[in-house]
C-alpha cells in the first residue's frame, strides 16, 4: 500500500492577541502580546492576577444565541475557529464524501466553566437546580462531536487528552489516518477555555504561573534568565489536512505539507521534563525520521517555550543535543511568549503560527528575551524581532504534564 502525502488546505484560529488566523499571525510578527489582567472574574485575591484572554469576541456573531447558552466555551472557540478553517479551505461540503471526513483534536482540560458554574449552583441552590445540560457542555470529547455535527462529518470522531500536548498528538493521529487512506480529509486541532477561578488557583498555588502581575505584557519571557512561569491562556487553533490527491481534485489551497509526527513520554516525573529533555529529544528525531527529511533540512522550530524554569532549560538543551551539527542554521521562538500557554490548544494555535511562517518566510519573535539564561543552550531565540528567512521544514514542540512529548514537521509546498 502506498503512503498518501498530507497537505493542509485551511487555518482557523482564536488567540489572546487575534481572533482569526490572519488577526494572529499578524500580531505575533508584530511582536504584540495578548497578555492583560483577568477581567473574567475579581481575581484581587489571587496570587496571579493576568491571563490571555480573548479580546472583543462575541460568540452570537458567528453562533445562533440560542445554541451559545447550550455550549461551554471550549466548545464555541473550537467552532468558531473551525468555521475560519473549512472556509479557509474552500471546502463544499456538498461535493466530498463525508463519510470519509473526520474530526481528530485536542483539548487539556474541557469545560471546565460549566464545572464550575454548576458546582456553584449545587452548593447554593441544591441538586434539583443543577442544569440537564451539564453533562454534554463538560465532557471534553464534546466539542469534538459538536464539530463533527456542525460539518456532516461522519468519519472518524476523536479527542486527544494528553495535557499540553494534545493537540499536535491529535493532529499526529489525523496525519496517520489521512496518510494511511482510512479517511479523505480531517478538521483537527485544538481548544481550551479555562481561565477560571479554580483552574487560576490551581496552577498559580504549584508555582506554575509568572506572578509578574504588574506587567502583563512582559511576564511571558520564554529562555530568559528572568522567567518565573507561565501565563494561562485560552483560545483554539483548527486545521485541515487532506490527502494531496483529495486536494487537488477539488482544487484547494495547498498552504504546506504535513510531513511527521513524534510522540514519547519521559517517564520521569508527573510535572518535570527528563532531566537533558530526553523526551522532547525522541520526539523531536521520531517527528524527523516519520517526515524522511535529513535533520539539516529543519530551519526553523516552534518550541514549547513555556517560559517555566525546567521546560525551557531542558528544552534547549534536547535541541542543542539532536541539531548539534546544525545549530547555526536553526532558528528558534516562543510564540508562547506573546499568546500565553493555552494548554491543550497550544499546539493547534502553533500549527497555524508554523504554518504562516512557512507561507511567508517569517520568523516570528520570542518577546521580552532580554538576558540570556546562561543554564538554557546558547541557541537563536529571535529575541523581540521577526526576521526574514527562507524555511523549508519547521518543528513544533509540545510537553505536556505527564511526561508527554509530541511534535510535528511541516514543510513548505512543492
Amino acid at each position: 500500500m502506498s503512503l498518501k502525502k498530507v497537505v493542509i488546505t485551511g487555518l482557523g484560529a482564536l488567540a489572546p492577541n487575534g481572533n482569526s488566523a490572519d488577526l494572529f499571525w499578524s500580531a505575533i510578527k508584530s511582536g504584540t502580546s495578548g497578555i492583560a489582567p483577568i477581567s473574567y472574574f475579581d481575581a484581587s485575591n489571587h496570587r496571579v492576577t493576568i491571563a490571555g484572554e480573548l479580546k472583543d469576541f462575541d460568540a452570537e456573531k458567528f453562533i445562533d444565541p440560542k445554541e451559545v447558552r447550550k455550549l461551554d466555551p471550549f466548545s464555541i472557540y473550537a467552532l468558531v475557529a473551525s468555521m475560519e478553517a473549512i472556509e479557509s479551505a474552500k471546502l463544499d461540503l456538498e461535493n466530498i464524501n463525508l463519510d470519509r471526513a473526520g474530526v481528530i483534536i485536542g483539548a487539556g482540560i474541557g469545560g471546565i466553566q460549566t464545572l464550575e458554574n454548576e458546582h456553584d449552583i449545587i452548593n447554593k441552590k441544591g441538586p434539583r437546580r443543577v442544569s440537564p445540560q451539564f453533562i454534554a457542555k463538560m465532557i471534553p470529547n464534546i466539542a469534538g462531536g459538536h464539530l463533527s455535527m456542525k460539518f456532516g462529518f461522519r468519519g472518524p470522531s476523536q479527542t486527544v487528552i494528553s495535557a499540553c500536548a494534545s493537540s499536535n498528538d491529535a493532529i499526529g493521529l489525523a496525519l496517520r489516518l489521512v496518510r494511511y487512506g482510512d479517511v479523505d480529509i480531517i478538521l483537527t486541532g485544538g481548544t481550551e477555555a479555562s481561565i477560571t477561578p479554580l483552574t487560576i488557583a490551581g496552577f498559580a498555588n504549584m508555582r506554575a504561573l509568572s506572578q509578574n502581575c504588574d506587567n502583563p505584557t512582559a511576564a511571558s519571557r520564554p529562555f530568559d534568565a528572568d522567567r518565573d512561569g507561565f501565563i494561562l491562556s485560552e483560545g483554539a487553533g483548527m486545521i485541515v489536512i487532506e490527502s494531496e490527491e483529495h486536494a487537488l481534485n477539488r482544487g484547494a489551497p495547498i498552504l504546506a505539507e504535513l510531513a511527521g509526527y513524534g510522540s514519547t513520554d519521559d517517564a520521569f516525573h508527573i510535572t518535570q521534563p527528563a532531566p537533558e529533555g530526553l523526551g522532547a529529544y525522541k520526539a523531536m528525531e521520531r517527528a524527523i525520521l516519520d517526515s524522511e527529511i535529513n535533520p539539516n533540512t529543519i530551519d526553523y522550530i516552534n518550541a514549547h517555550g513555556t517560559s517555566t524554569p525546567f521546560n525551557d532549560k531542558n528544552e534547549s538543551k534536547a535541541i542543542s543535543n539532536l541539531f548539534k551539527d546544525s545549530l547555526n542554521n536553526i532558528k528558534i521562538s516562543s510564540t508562547k511568549s506573546m499568546t500565553g500557554h493555552l494548554l491543550g490548544a497550544a499546539g493547534g494555535l502553533e500549527a497555524v503560527a508554523t504554518v504562516k511562517s512557512l507561507i511567508n518566510s517569517i520568523i516570528p519573535p520570542t518577546i521580552n528575551y532580554n538576558t540570556p539564561d546562561p543554564e538554557c543552550a546558547p541557541l537563536d531565540y529571535t529575541p523581540n524581532h521577526a526576521v526574514k528567512a527562507n524555511i523549508n521544514a519547521a518543528l513544533s514542540n509540545t510537553f505536556g504534564f505527564g511526561g508527554h512529548n509530541a511534535v510535528l514537521c511541516f514543510k513548505k509546498y512543492n
